[in-house]
This record gives C-alpha cells, sequence and structure tokens, in this order.
C-alpha cells in the first residue's frame, strides 16, 4: 500500500533546493473547472447506462495523489471535469465509449489528503466512498477487521523497486545479490520503517539485516549525499526518471529490480469494495467493471491526454507533491515495458490469480500476525477477490 511506501514523498519539493524534485507549478487551491478536457474513453461502442444501477456518484477513494499509475480512473472522467482543490478531489460525467454513462464519478486523491491512513480504514469510516484502491498486502493485513473484495486489478505486478547506481552496483541479477554487495560495500537499503515487504526479504534470507535502513523519508537527499554506495526504495514508474532528469544534484542513470521478483508479489491498487457490499453492489460492478476494463486500456493505448488531466489536478491541488506529463508518459511506457500491467495469463485485463493469491497469503500472514495485523482467521484467497464481473473480451493486446 501505498500509504507506507510513498510517506513523505510530498516533502521532497518543500525543501533541499538543490536536490528538490522539480516538477509542476502550484495552482489555485479554490474549486475550479479544468479547461483540458479528460480523455474519455477513445474505443468506440455502443452507450452502457449505468444510472439506476450504480450510485449517482460513483466515488472512488484512491492511495496517492494523481499520477500515471492510476490513469485508468482518470480516463473515465468525461469533458470538463469539476476541480475541488481544498477537498482534493475531482468530479465529472463518468464516460464509457466516448459517451456519457449518466452517473458522476468522483475521484479522491489519498496520500496526504486523507492524513496517511490506509483506504480500507477510510472505505469504513466513509460509506460513501464505493470504489478504493487496496493492494493485496493491505487486503490481507485488515481482512479481519477491515474487508475488503477485489474486484477489478488494473496492474498485474507491483512497480515498487530496490533501486541504485549501475556505476557502483555493476551486472546486479538480482536484490539478493545487490544485498550481498552492499554489505561488502558498507551501503544500506533505505526504505520507509515498518514496511512488511522489507520484513519479508529479510525474513527469506533476500537482504541481510546489517543493509536495511528504514530512514527514508521520501526526498533524494541521503540517496545522492551517499554517492552511490546506498540502494533505496522507488517505483518503477517514476523515481527512474525523476531521479535522472528532475533531481540536479544526481542527474544520472538508476538501476533498479522489482521487490515482485523477490516472491512478494501483492496486486497493486486494485479496485475494491467493503466487502459486505458486494452483494449490493453486484448490479453496478456487472455493468461498471468492463468499464473500468476498456479505460484501462484506452489509457495505455493513448495516455497524453489524461497525464494532462493529472498534471493540472496536482497543480490544483498544490500539496508539495510534483508531478507531470513527462513522468506520467513515463510511467505508461513503463507499465507496458515491465509487464507492470498485462493480461496475465487468460488473455483479458483485469483478473486476479487463485494460486497466487494463495501463496501470497501464506508469506504475509505470519508477518502482519507479528506485527499486530487483524488477518482474518483461516482467510482464503475467495475472501479477497472476486472475477465475476470481468468481461472476457476486453484485452490490453500486449
Amino acid at each position: 500500500m501505498r500509504t507506507t511506501t510513498r510517506l513523505g514523498v510530498a516533502t521532497a519539493a518543500l525543501g533541499l533546493t538543490a536536490l528538490a524534485l522539480t516538477g509542476c507549478a502550484a495552482g489555485t487551491a479554490s474549486s475550479a473547472t479544468t479547461t483540458a478536457a479528460a480523455a474519455a474513453s477513445t474505443s468506440k461502442g455502443p452507450a452502457v447506462d449505468l444510472s439506476g444501477v450504480c450510485p449517482a456518484t460513483v466515488v472512488v477513494q484512491t492511495d496517492w495523489n494523481p499520477e500515471g499509475d492510476h490513469g485508468h480512473v482518470y480516463q473515465m472522467l468525461g469533458p470538463n471535469p469539476q476541480i475541488d482543490a481544498s477537498g482534493k478531489k475531482v468530479t465529472g460525467d463518468l464516460y464509457a465509449n466516448g459517451k456519457s454513462t449518466g452517473v458522476k464519478l468522483e475521484i479522491r486523491a489519498g496520500g496526504p489528503a486523507i492524513g496517511y491512513s490506509t483506504v480500507s480504514s477510510q472505505m469504513y469510516q466513509d460509506k460513501s466512498i464505493t470504489l478504493g484502491y487496496v493492494s493485496t498486502d493491505e487486503a490481507v493485513e485488515f481482512s479481519g477487521n477491515l474487508p475488503t473484495k477485489a474486484v477489478f486489478a488494473e496492474n498485474d505486478e507491483s512497480p515498487m523497486v530496490i533501486m541504485y547506481d549501475p556505476s557502483k552496483y555493476k551486472d546486479v541479477s538480482s536484490i539478493k545479490e545487490l544485498g550481498k554487495k552492499l554489505e561488502q560495500d558498507k551501503g544500506v537499503v533505505r526504505y520507509f520503517n515498518g514496511a512488511a515487504y522489507m520484513t519479508y526479504l529479510q525474513e527469506s534470507g533476500t537482504l541481510p539485516k546489517s543493509v536495511l535502513d528504514g530512514s527514508y523519508d521520501g526526498t533524494p537527499a541521503k540517496f545522492v549525499a551517499a554517492g552511490g554506495t546506498d540502494a533505496q526504495q522507488g517505483f518503477a514508474t517514476a523515481e527512474p526518471y525523476v531521479y535522472q532528469n528532475q533531481v540536479a544534484a544526481w542527474g544520472k542513470k538508476v538501476d533498479y529490480k522489482l521487490i515482485s521478483s523477490t516472491g512478494w508479489n501483492p496486486y497493486p491498487e486494485t479496485m475494491s469494495v467493503r466487502a459486505a457490499d458486494l452483494s449490493k453492489l453486484s448490479p453496478c460492478l456487472k455493468k461498471l467493471v468492463p468499464v473500468m476494463q476498456q479505460a484501462d486500456v484506452d489509457y495505455l493505448k493513448s495516455p497524453s491526454a489524461t497525464n494532462d488531466l493529472i498534471t493540472n489536478l496536482v497543480q490544483q491541488y498544490n500539496n508539495g507533491w510534483t508531478y507531470d506529463s513527462k513522468v506520467g508518459a513515463f510511467a505508461a511506457k513503463q507499465m507496458k515495458d515491465l509487464h507492470v500491467a498485462t493480461d496475465g495469463s487468460n488473455g483479458y485485463v483485469g483478473d486476479l490469480d487463485e494460486s497466487r493469491v494463495t501463496a501470497f497469503i501464506a508469506k504475509a500472514k505470519p508477518i502482519f500476525d507479528g506485527s499486530g495485523g487483524h488477518v482474518k482467521a483461516g482467510l482464503t484467497a475467495s475472501d479477497l477477490y472476486t472475477n465475476e464481473f470481468l468481461d472476457k473480451k476486453i484485452s490490453l493486446g500486449f
């Protein structure tokens, strides 16, 4: 979940003048209407009528500030959505196949906008939320007290990485090999303290305890100051571009290895509902989930207009987070190139695999049990997701 992996990133633009991430200029903090229309679905097809079966306003709670990783949900906004800068949310007609579906879509920012709380807790505090971004690890951790059920996985792999200087650590084939080299050179892997994946990496023998440093605060300062000796957590969809092109004090390539390659492989940011609401929302989800699938396809096929909207939202929200369309374009390309976004093994987008979720539960449960989590007794994969609403004809095609 991003609240434990990007906490503090918003501070990166507030200090460290030479090291700060450069990005968009701040916009107004008042309600406004964007002049740049969102990219309504580029696909052409029949009208989809969600009125009567879906809430008049479908509310989506994201787990972070607007970014390309969330492109599919912003893709569903019709022309001229209303931006509430103070509320950190945007509302517009929910579009499918280039036409209004008869309901509104409200997308709320997460992270700093919700006090860095988890999306699961936010969904239970505010029952107006229809769908939330809940990664599989978060769903496992809170399955006993805040149960959620995924209905659509926009991405098949997590873009979380350990990044490092390739001029210092050459020809590294894995995170485990990187850990050995860091130990030899007295380097560390800097990460946000309390991250469950790091507990897994240590307990599985992937990284030695001696190289773990939970002091990451979201800024580039320590990484730059270490001169390449240290590694750091990040996202393949952002940091490689940002550090090379927007962190002036670094200004060169970083390399990285996906954390998913170690066996810690949750589905990231799945579109999820409160588990008890699944039956009530089923008539809506039957029509809405294929719309989300197609929006994912359309965004990755042509992301520029939606990335421009995301940039505009970041400017308007003006909370220290920096993001622009160049980073968004990089994110969309990385999602395709690294197979973060794929059709999986079934030939259609958005499904979760039972054996993979079952295997992840087995890895994650002991970690969350040991850290005071609320894992449901006897938790199974079917408690966490359903593929029943997916249209098997909708494919990314790559």
